[in-house]
């Protein structure tokens, strides 16, 4: 049961910049740490693209090793749906690949696992939030959430191709150092075996500023998923279309993010 939670929380990925940038391009760096020691895992370099009225339509993120060596790399596409956007992770040092597709009108989830067979499943139709959607949800119940109500969702968990329910809740009633707080958990009775997940946003702008909990990304062999704490120590900066492309075109290679 514990496996299972962790599983369900490891898929709740959460690292979103913000949804307003100048330009039509951004580009954001968060830094993912060892939550005990602060030793340095992994860097995610962001990139974002807005339509013109500011609307966010794409991320992409290039995960790099403490060296710089490109490893991962994400797309994810909210035309579809902004909570609930198409989306694939491709992790090179396993092989491993998750992700959400649209096929004849019906939403898919699937997974592949050490370069084996891949595995898909339909998603039940219905409100849905999906990877960086999350932020997008956030930012659309900002008003109840920050008063302090306790919210439900619909989550998907690729590696389990299926949706779970989670809770979501600010931790204190006002801001702390400039930041509200809110606490995540598998809904139900799963939320007593499950560890939570803490993100931080910024009051006065709401970008997200921290994210503590398992990443999407796992250990060097893709077997565990990785315990970490991810920081956005600076807002999103206007980046050029050539940086934007760049994060899609840099190969991928095998490097260690473990010691």
């Amino acid at each position: 049961m514990v496996r299972l939670a962790a599983a369900l929380l490891f898929a709740l990925v959460l690292l979103a910049g913000p949804l307003a940038a100048a330009g039509r391009h951004a580009a954001d760096t968060a830094w993912a740490r060892d939550p005990d020691d602060g030793r340095l895992l992994y860097r995610e370099d962001h990139g974002l693209l807005f339509d013109a009225d500011g609307r966010l339509l794409e991320r992409r993120v290039l995960y790099r090793c403490a060296d710089g060596t490109a490893f991962a790399f994400k797309r994810v596409d909210h035309r579809p749906d902004a909570e609930a956007p198409d989306f694939v992770l491709h992790d090179a040092r396993s092989g491993y690949r998750e992700g959400l597709r649209r096929r004849e009108g019906r939403r898919e989830a699937f997974v592949q696992y050490l370069g084996g067979v891949e595995r898909a499943g339909t998603i039940d139709a219905g409100p849905l939030v999906a990877d960086a959607g999350f932020d997008v949800w956030a930012r659309n119940h900002w008003t109840p959430l920050v008063a302090g109500e306790r919210l439900r969702l619909r989550f998907l968990v690729p590696s389990r191709l299926a949706a779970y329910p989670f809770a979501v809740e600010a931790r204190h009633s006002v801001p702390q150092d400039g930041a509200y707080r809110f606490r995540l958990r598998l809904g139900g009775w799963l939320g007593w075996f499950a560890p939570y997940i803490d993100v931080a946003y910024a009051a006065d702008d709401r970008r997200l500023l921290r994210f503590e909990g398992l990443s999407n990304l796992r250990d060097d062999r893709g077997v565990r998923p990785l315990q970490v704490r991810i920081d956005f120590p600076e807002p999103a900066r206007p980046a050029s279309t050539a940086e934007f492309e760049a994060l899609a075109t840099e190969p991928l290679r095998a490097c260690r993010v473990e010691p």
